[in-house]
């Protein structure tokens, strides 16, 4: 008992300390960020903003985190990595947010920064069979080891990038995985990914009142990259160790938000003939708008999706009750709701187009996005200022 207190309260202080400087440092970092002019000003349909506002707030969370981390963490070679590797994101963050880099480079570098985590001890080295009739709990990945884990934190990453696009909303639902995998983390008897956990939630909630409808300040690429980097690299030290059957589908429902989105983003822009690179306005947060959610509603509904797939990988996790069911359950359930949006829909969402507001519900006054925007490829992730 008293391991587990001091435990706690370690997870406390490390939630706190977090929580407090990136509340304390998000007002200078918003002064620079107008200084050096990573400003997100609006020019077209997707963005839910009507004045510029400055972004590169994802530097504030950057050191809440890494503060808390290097006073409460012992720093072994796989910590590092991650460091560095988050390091390689934020920095490549900070330049896309002032200068809007193509995607080819950034996607580049940022397996440049997986690489980084995983040679350094990040891996994935085995991963839970599927197939529960199996007589073989788990595989060995061997040297697929390294793509693997490359493939799965550079997914991530963007995939987390993907759903910043209302305020609030990528922070917050960061904020509700990362206490998921820190109540997992408790439950499993994992206190160094427990400590991670805590310091990336307590950054989050300390930059959230800046973010949150109407924001003061965006995250930005700088942000919502290193969320997902972290919740990745993290993910793989935490959730993927474990030889328990139906464990790998832990990590999906931890982060099942940014995933479902992001293979609807996919599945909708090559279903259409498009790059799944190319920009559009037709993720789940675009469609609760257009269906008369007003921006809180919209993010209100995506947290609680976000909760519910986050109390489903925490119920497989700490109970043996029919976990195969409730996840493939919770799949359905997910899945169908996704479905219903992208099925629902009130007129043409390609660019350039306006959908007619259902009745009742107030236009929005938005600009018409400039001609150029279709071909635009400075794209990897629905971010606020993004032409994607």
């Amino acid at each position: 008992m008293s391991v587990q207190l001091s435990v706690l309260s370690l997870v406390a202080a490390a939630l706190i300390v977090a929580a407090l400087v990136s509340f304390i440092s998000t007002p200078v970092v918003r002064t620079l960020a107008f200084r050096i002019g990573a400003v997100d000003v609006p020019k077209d349909n997707r963005r839910m903003h009507h004045h510029p506002i400055p972004r590169m707030g994802g530097l504030a969370i950057f050191f809440g985190f890494l503060l808390s981390t290097l006073i409460f963490q012992p720093l072994d070679p796989a910590l590092r990595g991650m460091l560095l590797g988050s390091v390689v994101i934020v920095v490549l963050g900070i330049f896309d947010d002032i200068f809007a880099l193509p995607a080819k480079p950034k996607f580049l570098i940022q397996i440049v920064a997986a690489l980084i985590a995983v040679l350094m001890g990040n891996r994935i080295d085995i991963l839970s069979n599927p197939n529960i009739f199996s007589a073989e709990p788990y595989w060995e990945l061997g040297w697929l080891s390294i793509p693997f884990s490359v493939i799965w934190i550079v997914a991530i990453t963007n995939a987390v990038n993907l759903i910043d696009g209302l305020d609030g909303l990528a922070c917050g639902v960061s904020t509700i995985s990362s206490m998921t995998m820190l109540v997992i983390a408790l439950a499993v008897a994992e206190p160094d990914v427990a400590l991670l956990m805590a310091a990336l939630a307590g950054a989050c909630i300390g930059f959230l009142p800046y973010n949150l409808n109407p924001a003061r300040i965006f995250m930005g690429d700088t942000g919502s990259t290193f969320l997902g980097f972290i919740l990745a690299t993290v993910s793989i030290n935490g959730l993927f160790k474990s030889y328990a059957i139906i464990s790998f589908a832990v990590p999906f429902l931890v982060v099942g938000l940014p995933i479902f989105d992001t293979c609807f983003a996919i599945f909708r822009r090559v279903s259409k003939g498009q790059s799944p690179m190319a920009p559009d306005r037709g993720h789940i947060h675009h469609r609760l708008i257009d269906m008369g959610f007003s921006q809180k509603q919209a993010v209100a509904v995506l947290y609680i999706i976000s909760a519910i797939l986050g109390l489903s990988a925490v119920l497989l996790t700490t109970t043996t009750a029919v976990k195969a069911m409730l996840f493939f359950v919770t799949v359905c359930l997910v899945g169908g709701l996704y479905a219903t949006f992208y099925l629902n829909r009130t007129g043409d969402h390609d660019e350039g187009t306006q959908p007619p507001p259902p009745p009742g519900a107030r236009p929005r006054k938005l600009q018409d996005p400039p001609k150029d925007v279709a071909g635009n490829e400075h794209f990897f992730g629905e971010e606020e200022r993004s032409d994607k």
